[in-house]
């Protein structure tokens, strides 16, 4: 189980970190919409994407903790 956790935050953070580098590269570049979004909406979906690998790895760090 924890490791399908690992897995799930491992990905969720590297799409997220994709998602934020390729919409603030086209932004900078001067395309607001991308697929038909725009590319803020879709760089705050990267943001959210990193900050759920961020808590699924906290969960993970916590629950491995050694219990006293």
């Amino acid at each position: 189980m924890y490791k399908n956790l690992v897995l799930a935050g491992s990905i969720a953070g590297i799409l997220g970190a994709l998602t934020c580098l390729i919409t603030g590269l086209a932004r900078m570049a001067g395309f607001y919409y991308l697929a038909g979004y725009q590319s803020t909406t879709l760089f705050t979906a990267g943001i959210g994407l990193m900050v759920f690998a961020c808590l699924i790895k906290l969960e993970n760090l916590q629950s491995s903790k050694p219990q006293d």
